[in-house]
């Protein structure tokens, strides 16, 4: 383990204790900004503990600095067995970055992370991601003056810097999109779907068969995001549980399966805007939080959704039905949102250089409003 500078002590998270103040440092972070949402804290300790799925095939380690007794800074590195039995590149990763505005806080953090996962063999460290691709990813580098959606990251402008002055660089970046519901196809996409009529059936998601739901959904994602940059595939029980967690949130309409000759081919998730909904809570469901959950989602309800996935098998990806089916289940998703109330919708994350989706996005109205950097270093 590095040593600490100057007046900082650098600590493992080895304990409860530790984890505590690891889960409660973001809270002095952004005391001043009106943006940040507070996660909530069940969530986070389910995120760090051992029932968190994504550590059967991953393995991490974390570390907290304190300056005077007082965290200050922190951060987590990852080593995923399912991205290095995919990409073979010796890649590691780091996340859960928080710190204060001083350049040896993010040094001490940093040095601490690529000690480790060099130790482990990795040649290369890449980040930030919240622990892995799948989850929150990337580091906010415009757009700060509007809250993140749900399961989308946010951080003070002065991350950037810090960053790069420790030696990482762009190695991509991740586009947020935000569109009304009431967008207008074009004569062209308009003709596009009428011809294809005839072979895409939608449907909404089917809850008595959730299980079976499930494995359709995840099959699609898996295969229609696999040429994708960093992609790492869900494992099922990871794919379970995010499902099980998001179809508590939202009604079976805001899933749509589109059908192409009777089988599967495309899919498309909306998420009501769970933040607005626990922006005020700090973090808390106890005592009263979560009867002010409750009533926000079933009764006043978000005016604000996120499109976090949306598939189209690869067979379908370079054919002319694949933009067909892209705008059927985007369109098959306005209804919904409309009847609900939803008034903005964010899509995100995009691959900046995946301009055929970039291009139905826009299509669609959509204007790019935030940018996440992924950085990487070799060590």
């Amino acid at each position: 383990m590095p040593a600490a500078r100057d007046d900082l002590e650098l600590r493992r998270v080895d304990d409860k204790a530790r984890l505590k103040d690891f889960i409660h440092l973001p809270w002095s972070i952004y005391r001043q900004d009106p943006h940040w949402v507070p996660p909530l804290l069940i969530e986070q300790k389910q995120r760090f503990s051992d029932k968190n799925p994504f550590f059967e095939h991953a393995r991490w380690q974390a570390w907290v600095v304190y300056r005077d007794g007082r965290p200050v800074g922190r951060i987590s590195a990852q080593i995923d067995r399912s991205h290095l039995d995919r990409h073979h590149d010796d890649t590691g990763f780091f996340g859960s970055l928080e710190a204060v505005d001083a350049r040896e806080v993010f040094e001490t953090l940093f040095a601490a992370a690529t000690d480790w996962l060099r130790q482990e063999g990795m040649k290369r460290v890449r980040g930030p991601f919240n622990l892995s691709i799948n989850e929150e990813a990337g580091l906010l580098v415009q757009g700060f003056d509007t809250p993140p959606r749900i399961m989308m990251g946010h951080n003070p402008p002065y991350y950037e810097a810090h960053v790069e002055a420790s030696g990482f660089s762009k190695v991509r970046d991740l586009l947020a999109y935000h569109q009304p519901p009431s967008y207008q196809f074009s004569p062209t996409v308009e003709r596009l779907l009428e011809r294809s009529a005839a072979r895409i059936r939608m449907r909404p998601l089917n809850r008595a068969r959730l299980n079976e739901e499930l494995s359709t959904l995840r099959h699609i994602f898996n295969d229609a995001w696999s040429e994708n940059w960093g992609f790492v595939p869900f494992s099922e029980q990871e794919f379970r549980d995010v499902g099980k967690a998001m179809t508590l949130l939202l009604d079976d309409d805001f899933v749509q399966i589109a059908e192409v000759d009777g089988e599967p081919a495309a899919m498309i998730i909306g998420l009501p805007d769970v933040n607005q909904a626990i922006r005020d809570l700090n973090g808390r469901l106890l005592p009263l939080g979560w009867l002010k959950l409750l009533w926000r989602l079933k009764v006043r309800y978000p005016t604000q959704a996120r499109i976090p996935l949306m598939g189209v098998l690869k067979k379908y990806q370079h054919t002319r039905l694949g933009p067909a089916l892209a705008f059927a289940v985007t369109e098959a998703l306005r209804k919904p949102f409309l009847r609900r109330g939803i008034e903005d919708v964010e899509m995100s994350w995009i691959l900046e250089n995946n301009q055929a989706m970039r291009n139905i996005i826009e299509q669609l109205g959509g204007v790019e409003y935030k940018r996440y950097r992924v950085y990487e270093k070799n060590l």
